[in-house]
C-alpha cells in the first residue's frame, strides 16, 4: 500500500451490538498493552493489539526507519481490519462479549496531528465516528521504557494534555484511568458493571 488508496469505506468499523467494546488510548508508555492483556485475562475475551506497533517495528527491522505520512493509512487499515475481525470473534464467543482495544483510529488521529499538525481526511473521518462504549485515557504514572520506536520519554504529560483536549473537543466521553496494574484493572471492573 503506498496510503493512497485507502478510502474512508476501507476504515468502517462493524462492531456487533452484542460486544461491548473499550478503546484504551494514551501517551506512550503508559500501559495500555498491559492493561488490555490483564483485561482480556480477566474476563477471558479477545483483546486487539496495537496493529501501528507490529507494522512499525517491521518498518524498524527492515528499513530502520520511522513513521512517515504515507504510512498513516495503511496503519489505520490493520487497525480497523483487526480490531474488526477481533469483534466478530467476540461475538461468537459463548464467554463475555468484551472486546479491549490497545488504541484505536482515534489515537493515529491525535498522533497524525501532533507529529504532522494535520491528519489524512479518510483517517479523521473515520476516527470521529467510530464508536466506543467505554473510552480510557491512561495516566502518566508509571516509568517510561524505551524501545526501537519510542521517542517522546519526556513530552508524556503533553500528549497526554493533548489527547485529552481532543477527546473533550470532539464530545468522546472518557475516564481517566491510573495506579498500579491490580488498580486499572479494578477501576474499569467498577465501571463495566
Amino acid at each position: 500500500m503506498n496510503g493512497n488508496d485507502v478510502t474512508a469505506c476501507n476504515l468502517k468499523q462493524h462492531m456487533p451490538k452484542s460486544v461491548i467494546n473499550v478503546a484504551i488510548l494514551g501517551a506512550e508508555s503508559t500501559g495500555k498493552t498491559t492493561l488490555c492483556r490483564d483485561l482480556a485475562a480477566h474476563f477471558g475475551c479477545p483483546w486487539v493489539p496495537e496493529y501501528m506497533r507490529t507494522y512499525l517495528q517491521a518498518k524498524w527491522d527492515k528499513e530502520h526507519l520511522t513513521c512517515t505520512w504515507e504510512d498513516l493509512l495503511p496503519i489505520a487499515q490493520g487497525q480497523i481490519e483487526l480490531e474488526n475481525k477481533l469483534a466478530e470473534q467476540a461475538a461468537q464467543s459463548g464467554y463475555n462479549h468484551y472486546l479491549f482495544c490497545d488504541t484505536s483510529l482515534f489515537e493515529l488521529m491525535v498522533y497524525s496531528n501532533w507529529y504532522y499538525g494535520d491528519c489524512p481526511d479518510a483517517l479523521t473521518n473515520a476516527a470521529l465516528t467510530h464508536h466506543y462504549d467505554l473510552i480510557l485515557l491512561t495516566e502518566v504514572d508509571i516509568p517510561w521504557v524505551a524501545d526501537d520506536l519510542r521517542d517522546s520519554p519526556h513530552q508524556r504529560d503533553e500528549i497526554s494534555a493533548y489527547f485529552e483536549s481532543q477527546l473533550t473537543r470532539h464530545q468522546k466521553p472518557f475516564h481517566r484511568i491510573g495506579g498500579d496494574r491490580d488498580e486499572r484493572v479494578q477501576q474499569v471492573l467498577e465501571w463495566l458493571s
